[in-house]
């Protein structure tokens, strides 16, 4: 990677963390909508490198109920999160958001859930 390429990951790393804290504090702190749990959670963000579209994926804890009905709050709250991430960041252009759902939290603690499981039923083997 030349320094030139070096430079623009580096931004584009930069601005996907402060759209990730940015975004994660708005949906806590000023979107209100009973639709969206408490545990929900912004797990990463990745914004084009024209910096016109972002997509924010979202853990959501419940079951998919529940996380068809948030992530289509979600969807309705985004122009709203755009208003407050464009009046939060200084942007030259505050990228439209693209909400999907990101099970990869959900998944590792079914995993662990699974090896627990498999790791008690030896010791009771065992005894």
């Amino acid at each position: 990677m030349n320094s030139r390429n070096s430079k623009k990951h580096i931004k584009g790393t930069k601005i996907n963390e402060a759209m990730l804290r940015e975004v994660s504090r708005i949906i806590r702190d000023e979107v209100k909508d009973p639709n969206i749990p408490e545990l929900t959670s912004v797990t990463g963000v990745s914004v084009t490198g024209d910096l016109r579209y972002a997509t924010v994926r979202v853990s959501i804890y419940g079951d998919n109920e529940v996380k068809e009905k948030a992530i289509k709050a979600l969807k309705k709250a985004s122009p709203f999160i755009r208003g407050r991430v464009a009046a939060g960041m200084n942007m030259r252009y505050t990228p439209e958001i693209k909400f999907v759902l990101d099970d990869a939290i959900e998944y590792g603690v079914n995993m662990i859930s699974k090896i627990n499981k498999i790791m008690n039923e030896g010791k009771n083997d065992e005894g």
